[in-house]
């Protein structure tokens, strides 16, 4: 009786490179979807409804949250964060902002760079008061303080 020579298999890395590539691939689509969603948002005016932390608050007639772009605050059970949250709090609320939506977030946040009705920046008047700081990793220094 002949044995029939068996296929050798593939080593274990190739036959998951295929696997691999389809989980990247999702997940770069998935981010091309929705900065093109944030992209198709443009600028959004509203009035602040609430104030989440520092760096997010929510708009009237809005169901995502807006994070601040190039701001960093600390997590409002953190050291500071009360502050923080509580600067943006006196600094926006109630305020009719416009915001010009730059990305989405893990969260499925909308990211915005938002402007005060005399067209103060929200990112720099938060880091003026010294309760949060530039965000260097997405800013790139763009408020001067990297």
């Amino acid at each position: 009786m002949m044995l029939k020579p068996q296929k050798p298999r593939p080593p274990r890395f190739t036959r998951i490179l295929p696997i691999c590539a389809l989980m990247l691939a999702s997940v770069f689509f998935s981010g091309a979807t929705l900065r093109a969603a944030a992209e198709d948002l443009g600028t959004i005016e509203a009035r602040v409804a609430r104030v989440v932390d520092g760096d997010t608050f929510k708009l009237s007639g809005q169901s995502q949250s807006i994070r601040v772009w190039g701001l960093d605050a600390p997590e409002r059970n953190k050291a500071g964060g009360s502050a923080a949250t509580a600067a943006l709090n006196a600094l926006i609320s109630g305020q009719t902002l416009s915001c010009v939506v730059v990305d989405i977030d893990r969260y499925q946040r909308l990211v915005g760079q938002c402007f005060l009705p005399d067209g103060r920046d929200i990112t720099a008047a938060m880091i003026m008061t010294g309760t949060a700081t530039e965000y260097c990793r997405y800013s790139k220094g763009y408020y001067g303080t990297c």
